[in-house]
This record gives C-alpha cells, sequence and structure tokens, in this order.
C-alpha cells in the first residue's frame, strides 16, 4: 500500500498534532539560584506549564541547588506555591503528580565540593531512575560575579561531560559582561567548561510571541518589505518603558543602568531583527548571521553629547502615589550617577537604511509601561489637498507593540466624514488577544523547551553579545566623563536632553 501523499488536502497530515516536533525527549533541568525572584516568578511556573501542555516527556527531572536546608518535599512545595501564583495554563492534578515525581533538591555553596558531588551523583540516579539518558541542562540563574566558579565546579565534578549517550548544555542569564573586556573573559570561563554549540544565552525579550513576529510580518507578507528601507522610512524609534523603580534591585541596578540593562541586549536585539536582510532561511547560523552584519554595520555620532542622553528620576507623584527618588531608594548612594534613562541615536551604514536614524530609549519610572518599534515613513512627496485639509495629518507608521497589548497597529490618513476635504491620521490595529483563540506562551517556555530541544535561533552568541559592547561601551565612556545625569519627574517620559536630541534631527519621540 503507498503511503498518503504529504500535501495540505491530505486531511490525515491536517490532523496532525502540531506539538509533535516541539516535545522534548528525556532530560533534566538542574537550576542554580533556585530561590531566586526569577526562578519562583518565571522558570518554575514556566516548566509547568510546557508539563501542562504536553510538551515536557513523562521522564522530565527538575533538581533545584540553593544554600536553604530543604527537603525534596520542601522544595516541591515552593514550586507549587511558585505554579499557583503565577503559572499561566490552569492547575491540574495529573499534570503535576507526573512533574513532582521528578523533582530532586541538593544543598550547599556554589564553592562546596561535597555539594557538587551530591548533585553529580542525584543527576546520574535521575538517569537510572528516571531515564533522563543522561541529557541535561544547566540553568546559571545566579549573579554573573558567581558564573565562575558554578562552571568550575561542574568540570571538576564531571557534570559538563557529555555522556556516552546523552548531551550536556548551559543556559547563562543576562548580563554577559559588563563591557566588552568582561563579555570576552565570561566567554573564556564558559568555553574552558562547554563547547560552543553547548551555551545558550538567555535574552528573554527574544522568546516574546511579538518580537518573533517581527519576523513573520516582514518576510511573510509582500506589501511590508517593499516600502522597509530608506527610500521610504523617515526614522525608527524603539521605545521599552516602565512606571516603576528599580523596587529592592539596588544590588543590582546601581552601576548598570539602564543603556546596559537593557539597551545592551533587548533594545539592541531588537534593532537587529528590524533592519536585518532576509536569511536564506530560519536555522540559527542564517538567522545569527543576518543578525551580525546589521550590529556590525551600526555606527554611533561623532558628538555622542548631542545624540544621547541619560537621566535618574527624581521624587515626586506618580500615579497619585508619592514615590522616591532613584537617590532616595535604599541601597542607592547618595553620589551614585547610574542612569535611570537612556536615549541614544544609532545609524546602520547599509544601503537599506543610509540616512535612517535609530533611536533608543529605556527607563523607570516613566508614563506607563510599554515596549514597542515603531517605523515611522516619510510624508508623501506631493499631497494635493489645501494646508487646512491636512493640518492633522502626521506621518504614517507601523507600531509593533511588545508588551503589554501585544499587537501591531497601522497609523496612516483618512477622509473625516463631512462634506469638506479633511484628511486626518486614523489607525488599524491587530491584537494577539482579539485574532488568536490560543493564549500565547511566556517568553521562558519557549526559551526553555529550545534549550531541551538544543534548538539555538532565538539564543544570541557571542559574537552578537561583543559587537553589542562594541557598540554601547563609548556611549559609556562619554557619559563617565560629562558629570551627572539629567533628572526627570516621575510619570513624564524622560529627561529634557531626551527631547532635544530629536529636536536637533528636527524629530520628536511618538507618545506611545
Amino acid at each position: 500500500m503507498s503511503s498518503a501523499p504529504t500535501t495540505a488536502a491530505n486531511p490525515l497530515r491536517d490532523r496532525r498534532d502540531r506539538r509533535l516536533p516541539r516535545i522534548a525527549g528525556p532530560a533534566g533541568l538542574v537550576i542554580f539560584g533556585i530561590t531566586g525572584d526569577l526562578a519562583k516568578r518565571k522558570l518554575m511556573p514556566a516548566i509547568y506549564d510546557l508539563a501542562n501542555r504536553g510538551l515536557l516527556p513523562p521522564s522530565f527531572a527538575l533538581t533545584g541547588f540553593g544554600r536553604r536546608k530543604w527537603s525534596t518535599a520542601e522544595f516541591a512545595e515552593v514550586v507549587h506555591d511558585a505554579v499557583r501564583e503565577h503559572a499561566r495554563t490552569p492547575f491540574n492534578e495529573r499534570t503535576w503528580d507526573q512533574l513532582v515525581s521528578g523533582f530532586r533538591f541538593v544543598q550547599g555553596e556554589f564553592g562546596d565540593d561535597d555539594a557538587f558531588d551530591r548533585l553529580a551523583q542525584t543527576v546520574q540516579t535521575l538517569d537510572e531512575q528516571r531515564g533522563t539518558g543522561g541529557n541535561h541542562a544547566f540553568y546559571l540563574s545566579v549573579p554573573p560575579d558567581a558564573f565562575p566558579v558554578v562552571l568550575r565546579q561542574l568540570a571538576r565534578s564531571g557534570l559538563s561531560g557529555r555522556s556516552a549517550e546523552g548531551w550536556r548544555r548551559v543556559v547563562i542569564e543576562k548580563p554577559f559582561g559588563h563591557d566588552l573586556a568582561s563579555a570576552q573573559e565570561l566567554d573564556r570561563v564558559v568555553s574552558e567548561v562547554f563547547p560552543p554549540d553547548s551555551v545558550f544565552r538567555i535574552d528573554h525579550y527574544l522568546g516574546k510571541e511579538t518580537v518573533q513576529n517581527i519576523l513573520a510580518l516582514r518576510f511573510a507578507n509582500q506589501f511590508f518589505e517593499p516600502v522597509w528601507n530608506a527610500h521610504y522610512v523617515d526614522h525608527v524609534q524603539i521605545t521599552m518603558a516602565e512606571d516603576i523603580g528599580i523596587g529592592t534591585r539596588a544590588g543590582y541596578y546601581d552601576g548598570i543602568g539602564a543603556a546596559r540593562d537593557v539597551i545592551q541586549n533587548h533594545l539592541l536585539q531588537l534593532l537587529a531583527l528590524t533592519a536585518m536582510e532576509e536569511p536564506v532561511s530560519f536555522d540559527s547560523d542564517a538567522l545569527r548571521a543576518e543578525k551580525e552584519k546589521i550590529l556590525a554595520a551600526v555606527t554611533l555620532p561623532e558628538d555622542l553629547s548631542l545624540h544621547t542622553a541619560r537621566g535618574q528620576y527624581a521624587a515626586g507623584w506618580q500615579g497619585g502615589v508619592q514615590v522616591r527618588g532613584y537617590l532616595e531608594e535604599d541601597g542607592i548612594p547618595a553620589d551614585s550617577n547610574t542612569e535611570t534613562y537612556a536615549a541614544m541615536r544609532l545609524d546602520v551604514d547599509t544601503r537599506r537604511w543610509a540616512g535612517v536614524p535609530f533611536y533608543l530609549r529605556a527607563g523607570k519610572r516613566l508614563g506607563r509601561r510599554v515596549t514597542e518599534i515603531a517605523v515611522v515613513f516619510k510624508r508623501a512627496p506631493h499631497l494635493p489637498f489645501d494646508l487646512t485639509d491636512t493640518r492633522e495629518l502626521g506621518q504614517n507608521a507601523l507600531v509593533i507593540r511588545v508588551q503589554p497589548d501585544e499587537g501591531v497597529t497601522i497609523r496612516f490618513g483618512a477622509k473625516v466624514p463631512g462634506t469638506a476635504m479633511e484628511v486626518r491620521d486614523v489607525t488599524m490595529d491587530f491584537g494577539y488577544g482579539h485574532a488568536f483563540t490560543e493564549n500565547s506562551p511566556e517568553a521562558y517556555e519557549r526559551l526553555i523547551l529550545d534549550v531541551l530541544l538544543g534548538d539555538p535561533p532565538l539564543f544570541p552568541r557571542q559574537k552578537e553579545v561583543e559587537l553589542s559592547w562594541q557598540i554601547l561601551d563609548p556611549v559609556m565612556e562619554a557619559w563617565a566623563r560629562s558629570g551627572r545625569p539629567e533628572t526627570y519627574m516621575p510619570g513624564s517620559w524622560g529627561p529634557p536632553g531626551s527631547n532635544d536630541m530629536l529636536a536637533l534631527d528636527g524629530r520628536a519621540w511618538r507618545r506611545p
């Protein structure tokens, strides 16, 4: 009997479970920093949601490593509470019972040889009893200064070495260093323990559905790409605004600041995806190669004092609540120069983008929480209307909303109903929540699953990291020589210098 044809008309193929290529094989995940906020709010719930969606194998094992003197049962209670509070999918007893049977906890310090020997024994026992097959990923949800000691312990205990039948991988959370030199040193330490194809650098923004949709928007549609260039695009604005302060992150944030925290990674990745050429395919090497070409083509303005801006939020009222200024936050030195707002102009020296400025901004205590990419088009070369007919007409724009309210908005001119010819801006909206019945998976779900599958396209490799630091380092050096950041009021959209930066080019920030 001949096999069924593999055509779109084949109902057997159409009914195939779309999850099949995305179900992980036997594997275990070890999380260092399991007691931290990221693990509780994101990692544990993501693992449960993957299991609840049928994307983890029955043999999956989760091992926590931490200083707390927990039994495995106590660890399971912590995971249970985190799942109940933060999971995206409903709680299912069958899913939980299957998942919890693979939980283990190892107590110890990062420098404790005995603890890592116990961890190695735990992993071996899971292979024998749970059927994880020698496949284990090690997730470093720890401060960057702890990376070297954990990596060396993994090497010393034999945990980093590939087993005869399985794989070993390491997951590293940003920041990937604090400048180019430290990023290169971190890579040297990682490379001594794991080969490049086993290193997964997490930038959770790349796991967001809307970020991935940039590629679908550009390359799956015919009518965007012909105008996606300097002939039609006036400029691009990439914004990541938060309406909160630093909270309890003083120990991490001070000395890092907005530029290192999100522009070096998140926003430069968004720039690369927006500006890149079409890859020959969407495998990891082709996608990364195009992003790297764009990052290598990014140039800084000659006068950084005019084309960058930085600020610190002051004390004041926001949302009807009196909030503290950055220098009044717990744990922040009174003379700190760390910026809570950063903005800069970048240019991309390619034929497609010659003369098109890319404006990036990120900050805390701003008007509202929003991340978006706004591609602002040039005005029509000729308008056959009276000036009064188009006085309320702005520039066309395509806005990709990354968060919240994920979707795409197109702004264009339309005639106002009535007897006069009056043209005014209107918008067309696409929202994920309205267009699809499926809920968007959380970014960490996609990324953890990709680690277990060994699927690397959404993970930046070392060259991307280094190119990003080469862009940012001169800005940070210039700021270090230029005194204190400007202050700005909470609930505003940043310091005056940020508006001046765009006004110098005859442009203005759009109001998200």
